[in-house]
Order: structure tokens, then C-alpha cells, then sequence
């Protein structure tokens, strides 16, 4: 996916219908949590997927909390579902491999374990066979054990790029699937047993609805460092120092950028293609936060009911 618009566009003002507040890019709900650094390892055990359809995905929009939840102890993956054949520099071949390239440094940056490439074609994955796709996440949630995971929203509004919504709907299903007892026996005669995925944070390009807000100030490094990584596509990579040069070469600077091309780059990504999360944290009252469709584990009601009313039978 393109994404130098992203740096361009301005947010529209706030709109107020049926409780929510619709922005560029965000529908915040009338109750937002806001997730804060937690101290130690409070998620040590749990296994994490991050998934995307493109290299560029997660370093744009969630970077920061995946970077958050690796520190607090998770285990982490990251599934790219195509090979960005459409999206970078040169020929379709050398296009394919340096987004590869791209992709693991990702992960390195992000603190991630291993890298699944399922390889489809980049804006083609609506002519993929959804079944396939599905069953091919099922079998990879049942075998890392997946507690978590964080992927585009199935729900988001206005989403025209094929490889965002079909992954989005395969993820959401393959959550639900992975943990039932009839689908796919023959992973169980492999050894695998049901495994459903009990968390997830779902971000979006357009308007969704936020109900959770992840505070990456602690983490804008690594999410810089990501972003950074991405060098053959994206409005990140070495742009800043192009930019810089190129208004060095007609008698100009901004400020922003520094005084060098290293900081230049970190700065335009920090300050420019990231200013939406500067944007929402100064909402919530921190410096940097990506928001999420978060949906948590479901309560147990009938556990808490017997809890509350069961008495102790006669003997």
C-alpha cells in the first residue's frame, strides 16, 4: 500500500452522533480505556501475533503496542500475509526482496520471535479463497498457541485496500475457529489441540470504533526503529534525509529535522508520518498513543453466578 498520504492528511473536525465522536481515522466511544505501561513481565508465557497484510502495516499503526507487550513479556510473531510484490522499488523480483528484507528487520526492531511470510500477492488477496486463508491461520494459532492478537479491523469504515479486509475477516474468524473441537481434526491426529485467541487489537486507517487507547510513549523508539526499517515502501525509510537535502540544495531547512540525515529520518518519522499518535495522546493526557477496537476475553457470567448463589447441597 502507498502511504504518503497518510502524512498529508489533516484531521477533520469532530462530529458528534449516537455517542461517539467520528475523526480522520478514529471513532472514539463514549468509554475509552487507556492502557499504561505495566512494570515486570505481567504477560510472561503469553504468545502474541501481529499481522499484516503488508510490511508497513504494523510500523504505521500498531508498532507501539506490540513493542509494549513484548517488553511486558509476551512471545511475539509477525504474520505477513502478502509479499509486497506492488509496492516498492525497481523490478517486481528485486521489489519482493527487499520488502522482504524489510519485513524481518521489522521484527528485529520490535523485539519479535519469527517471521511467517504467507506470500500472496500484494492487492490481490479478494481473489484468494477465504477458506484457505482461514485454515491456514487456524493451523497457525492452534500451533504457537496464540493468546492475542493485533491486526487490522474487520470493522473498519471505508477501507478500499482488498489485502487490509480480507485479512482482517480471515484473522477474526481463524480466532473463533482455532478453538473449536470439530474444525480440521486432522491438525489434533498431528498433535495440535483447539486453541482460541481471547484478545485482540484491531487498529484501522479510517474510522472505527475506540474503546482503548495503548500509551507508546515508553516505546516511540522501537516504533521509529520499525518504521525505519521499512525502506522500500511506506512514508518512512531514509525520506527525512532526502528531504532535508533537498531543501539544504535550494537554501532551506526545517527545523524539525535536525542538523543531520540521521536525525532527520527519525524526526520525519517521529514527527510527521507518526503525528497521529502525538495526536491521540494528547487526548488522553500522554505524549504518544495508537488507538484500537479492542475485544478482551468474555467474562465468565455463569462461573461468577454459581460463585455468587450456589449453597452447599444436604447430605
Amino acid at each position: 500500500m502507498l502511504r504518503r498520504d497518510f502524512v498529508l492528511r489533516a484531521l477533520a473536525g469532530p462530529v458528534v452522533a449516537a455517542q461517539q465522536i467520528v475523526t480522520d481515522g478514529t471513532a472514539l466511544s463514549s468509554e475509552v480505556t487507556v492502557e499504561r505501561n505495566v512494570p515486570g513481565k505481567p504477560h510472561s508465557g503469553k504468545i502474541l501475533a501481529a499481522i499484516q497484510p503488508h510490511s508497513d502495516d504494523i510500523p504505521i499503526f500498531a508498532a507501539g503496542t506490540v513493542a509494549k507487550l513484548v517488553d511486558e513479556g509476551y512471545t511475539g510473531y509477525l504474520l505477513r500475509m502478502t509479499n509486497d510484490d506492488m509496492a516498492g522499488p525497481g523490478s517486481i523480483g528485486k521489489t519482493v526482496f527487499e520488502n522482504e528484507k524489510d519485513n524481518q528487520a521489522v521484527a528485529r526492531a520490535l523485539g519479535l520471535k519469527k517471521v511467517f511470510d504467507m506470500n500472496y500477492s500484494n492487492h490481490q488477496m479478494d481473489q484468494e479463497s477465504t477458506l484457505e486463508i482461514r485454515a491456514r491461520l487456524i493451523f497457525l494459532f492452534r500451533l504457537l498457541k496464540v493468546d492475542t492478537v493485533v491486526c487490522y479491523d474487520p470493522w473498519g469504515h471505508y477501507e478500499e485496500n482488498p489485502d487490509h479486509y480480507v485479512t482482517a475477516r480471515a484473522v477474526e474468524a481463524a480466532c473463533w475457529m482455532a478453538g473449536g473441537t470439530k474444525d480440521y481434526p486432522e491438525h489434533f491426529e498431528a498433535g495440535l489441540k483447539p486453541h482460541s485467541v481471547s484478545e485482540k487489537y484491531y487498529f484501522a486507517r479510517g474510522p472505527q470504533l475506540v474503546n482503548r487507547v495503548v500509551d507508546i510513549t515508553s516505546y516511540m523508539t522501537a516504533k521509529v526503529a520499525a518504521n525505519r526499517a521499512n525502506l522500500a515502501q511506506g512514508p518512512a525509510g531514509n525520506q527525512g534525509a532526502v528531504l532535508r537535502q533537498r531543501l539544504a540544495s535550494q537554501g532551506m531547512k526545517l527545523p524539525v529535522l535536525g542538523d543531520n540525515d540521521e536525525a532527520a529520518s527519525d524526526n520525519y518519522i517521529e514527527h510527521l508520518v507518526l503525528k497521529r499518535d502525538a495526536g491521540v495522546g494528547r487526548k488522553y493526557g500522554v505524549k504518544y498513543a495508537e488507538p484500537f477496537h479492542y475485544i478482551g476475553r468474555e467474562p465468565d457470567e455463569m462461573g461468577e453466578y454459581i460463585r455468587k448463589n450456589a449453597v452447599r447441597a444436604p447430605r
